[in-house]
């Protein structure tokens, strides 16, 4: 019926023996990373510690099972294009690990250059270094809790000091400002900032800081103007997401090399079209070819003019890491705002949100803040829709998933292409400031797409919502959750419960980000319709209520495009303040309600959230299988 899902040894993965007399350990899946938010100068004080910001690609390397992986940012298995790296890091003398860094070139005055890198990538990848700066597993001990200088003081044990291409990120404490000063004299890159005591968050947590020598960022390509010479251009336009918007940033005429040239002429013709991509100023878009906005590049600048156009732009290369879509505008945040504590102002705090219990917004407040660590590595940079209910619970709630910029900037818009063929906003956050400003806009639910805004159009998970029919108990939903976990166990997917803190139970698969919408929804409702012709007296597929009667409802729906359900440890606008809440199948057995937990629960949610028996909890390297 099925193929299994485990995944053998492709080429490119560098597969090796266990070292040390060690017994192999399962590979590590992908988990998302933690970012650092752009500041005007490094933060002052002994509590931080300072590390070289490398030009290069963020990648995670797993080992494990006798083999290792390389994951870009998003999620994307680029084993491939480091195989070298891999092969030194399958022979690391651990059972398994998750190693968070950067792969870089370094040239002759030990300078990372990412042109260099895109160079190394199609002609000498045994060129490239791997410089590593976390470490978020070890023989299966997951160490994000720790302290960073914990973690990095395991990362150093493990890497050999005579290595010849991973190495060890290095440090300083305190003196980030000089250190910032010295490097910038050196034309290097800038300097990140970490919280020496923080534990890893695969968000925007706040705990790590960049500070920039030189203004770059990725830009979407719209166009090029024409060059004299047939196989070139003149210069490369340019257009960024502002507010959900692609808009015009711009010309870049510099930083190309003759053969550069060429190859982006010949990626871009294929995508040519007459309709201008974005709004621009005649004088500049004369004799403009415009382009599909598909290809992302890497661009340095000195600064971007009243007008929002960049001044004295260089084209560094391209970003083939990052989708179109989530390329947004990157602002500057004074370093004093940064790393203060104070919390997004909630207006009336005591307004009851939920009458039946007497909890106020405040308190609702007061619970988002305690668990956006835990949460946001969910919720955080994926398409959201809020549930808001200005007045509690109780009266007018609405969903709300687009936005033109009226919540302000910690809540972003990526632009998401619609049925329609225009880009709309959605809504999306990764920090805790973002969070804590929809709560004070009146948010209580959050849903989420099943992608990420790296690419949405690929899920990152597949959800089997059992939503039972009134007058079923929650027994009858506990054995379907194990029934439909078997189902999924013997087609080669791994699962994990969740209580949805309504009436049932979510099931989730995640995967690795690489089926499409169509293929996903195709197996979503194939799989629900087989379910249900397999045991029809217990499960159905019938979207008209009338049909679920006595019935769980399989809702497969949850799996397509601009579909949400429910985010983990999202509270929800139901009587008694419940929460959804990721548990184990340990804990399925018994737990006695899918409304266990609440808001006031804060404290336990945080504390098992550490447990081990929730410690990789949501997380697989797995992909779609056949049906």
């Amino acid at each position: 019926m099925a193929r299994r899902t485990a995944r053998p040894t492709p080429p490119g993965h560098a597969a090796s023996p266990p070292r040390g007399g060690r017994k192999a350990a399962a590979l590590p899946p992908f988990r998302p990373v933690q970012l650092a938010s752009l500041v005007d100068s490094v933060p002052a004080g002994n509590g931080w510690v300072h590390e070289m910001k490398y030009d290069g690609y963020r990648l995670l390397i797993a080992v494990g099972g006798g083999e290792a992986r390389a994951y870009t940012r998003s999620g994307l298995d680029w084993s491939a294009r480091f195989a070298s790296l891999l092969a030194e890091a399958a022979k690391l003398k651990v059972r398994s690990a998750l190693i968070d860094g950067e792969a870089v070139v370094l040239g002759a005055d030990g300078r990372s250059s990412f042109q260099s890198l895109q160079n190394a990538l199609k002609s000498a990848p045994e060129s490239i270094d791997y410089f590593a700066f976390d470490l978020l597993e070890l023989d299966g001990e997951d160490l994000a809790d720790l302290p960073l200088l914990d973690r990095k003081a395991r990362l150093a044990k493990i890497l050999p000091k005579a290595a010849k291409h991973i190495r060890y990120s290095d440090h300083i404490e305190g003196s980030g400002e000089k250190l910032l000063q010295s490097f910038c004299a050196a034309g290097l890159e800038g300097v990140i900032s970490k919280k020496a005591d923080a534990r890893y968050i695969g968000s925007r947590a706040g705990s790590w800081l960049k500070a920039k020598c030189i203004k770059r960022q990725e830009f979407v390509i719209v166009g090029w103007t024409p060059s004299d010479k047939p196989r070139s251009f003149r210069s490369l336009m340019l257009g960024v997401h502002e507010q959900g918007e692609l808009r015009y940033a711009g010309k870049v005429g510099t930083g190309f090399d003759t053969a550069e040239l060429f190859r982006l002429k010949a990626m871009m013709k294929p995508l040519e079209r007459k309709k201008p991509t974005v709004k621009a100023p005649r004088a500049e878009t004369r004799g403009a070819h415009w382009i599909e906005p598909k290809l992302v590049a890497e661009i340095a600048y000195t600064e971007m003019t009243n007008e929002g156009t960049l001044r004295h732009p260089s084209y560094l290369g391209l970003r083939e890491d990052k989708k179109p879509e989530a390329v947004v505008l990157e602002s500057e945040d004074s370093v004093a705002e940064a790393t203060s504590a104070s919390p997004i102002p909630i207006s009336n705090p005591d307004r009851v949100i939920y009458p039946e219990a007497g909890l106020t917004k405040g308190e609702l407040a007061a619970y988002y803040a305690a668990v956006a660590p835990i949460m946001l590595p969910w919720a955080g940079s994926r398409p959201i829709s809020l549930v808001r209910c200005p007045r509690g619970r109780a009266k007018k709630c609405f969903f709300q998933k687009h936005d033109a910029g009226s919540f302000g900037d910690a809540v972003k818009q990526v632009a998401i292409l619609e049925k329609d063929g225009d880009d709309q906003p959605y809504l999306y956050m990764d920090t805790p400031e973002g969070m804590m400003t929809c709560v004070q806009m009146g948010t209580i639910e959050f849903h989420g797409w099943g992608a990420r805004i790296e690419d949405v159009e690929k899920a990152d998970r597949l959800v089997f919502d059992l939503d039972p029919d009134v007058g079923l108990d929650f027994e009858a939903v506990r054995s379907a959750a194990f029934q439909f976990r078997n189902i999924l166990q013997q087609m080669g997917l791994e699962t994990f419960p969740m209580l949805t803190g309504g009436k049932g139970v979510h099931v989730i698969a995640p995967l690795v980000p690489r089926a499409e919408w169509p293929e996903v929804k195709d197996f979503a409702h194939r799989l629900a319709r087989a379910v249900a012709q397999m045991d029809p007296g217990r499960f159905t597929a019938a979207l008209p209520k009338a049909q679920r009667e006595g019935r769980i409802f399989v809702d497969y729906l949850r799996n397509q495009r601009g579909a949400t359900a429910v985010m983990p440890y999202s509270a929800r606008a139901r009587e008694g303040a419940p929460v959804a809440a990721p548990i184990s199948w340990k804990e399925m057995e018994t737990i006695d309600k899918p409304s266990h937990f609440r808001i006031t629960d804060a404290k336990a949610l945080l504390k098992r959230a550490s447990l081990k028996a929730l410690q990789g909890w949501g997380r697989a390297d797995q992909m779609l299988p056949d049906l």
